[in-house]
């Protein structure tokens, strides 16, 4: 089994489907705690390590071999929670990141809330060590976009995460873009065959490499 760590209940069925998919028959134990990420915004992810080490025990508890973190902003304290725990945490950005350096030198990092640029960017550079190559990273804001979400307009907040792919791409000067938030995932699906200026830059979500990651960890 598989546990996962959420801080929003939009992720449980997208990643239902991404295990239908990748990993049929892997049984999923799923928990949402959105106040985590609410504290973390305030106090920044080291404030609420305690919590997030509680539900990673709990998941382990449940019978989970494994752990993924599907929130960025918590996810170094989510990995750092696994050898308490005693089941591997992956934290769903890690591959992603990987795959990030992997692309080249120059990335640029799209959230739509603040707490989760820095823990990104800290990642990436972690990645960039493991691999032995250099990664220059610039950070971006996505304004409203997050305001939308909470809000229930998931249409809106992904426009404006399209949106802000595109000014990146047109500005030129990356070899990829990142999106370091799970629920931002869908706008790539937007931004195939774009016709807009830099359509050629990859746009890399975490959301598919990371479960198939974990998968790989809880003996799939």
């Amino acid at each position: 089994m598989l546990g996962l760590l959420h801080t929003s209940p939009v992720h449980v069925p997208v990643f239902d489907a991404l295990r239908d998919a990748d990993a049929p028959g892997l049984p999923l134990r799923h928990r949402v705690r959105p106040e985590l990420l609410a504290a973390a915004r305030e106090s920044g992810p080291d404030g609420v390590a305690e919590e997030v080490a509680e539900a990673v025990g709990a998941l382990a508890r449940d019978g989970a071999r494994a752990v993924l973190c599907t929130c960025s902003t918590l996810g170094d304290v989510a990995e750092a929670a696994g050898a308490a725990a005693g089941v591997p945490v992956l934290r769903v950005d890690r591959p992603m990141a990987a795959e990030a350096v992997a692309a080249g030198p120059r990335l640029a990092v799209l959230a739509t809330v603040e707490s989760t640029l820095a823990p990104t960017t800290e990642l990436i550079a972690d990645e960039a060590r493991r691999a032995g190559r250099p990664a220059e990273v610039r950070t971006v804001l996505v304004p409203d976009a997050w305001e939308r979400f909470q809000n229930g307009d998931q249409e809106g907040s992904l426009a404006a995460v399209v949106a802000a792919v595109r000014r990146e791409r047109a500005a030129g000067g990356i070899d990829a873009l990142v999106l370091a938030q799970a629920s931002m995932a869908p706008a790539v699906e937007r931004l195939v065959d774009d016709g807009h200026p830099g359509a050629g830059v990859p746009v890399l979500a975490s959301p598919r490499s990371g479960l198939r990651a974990a998968a790989v960890l809880a003996g799939r």
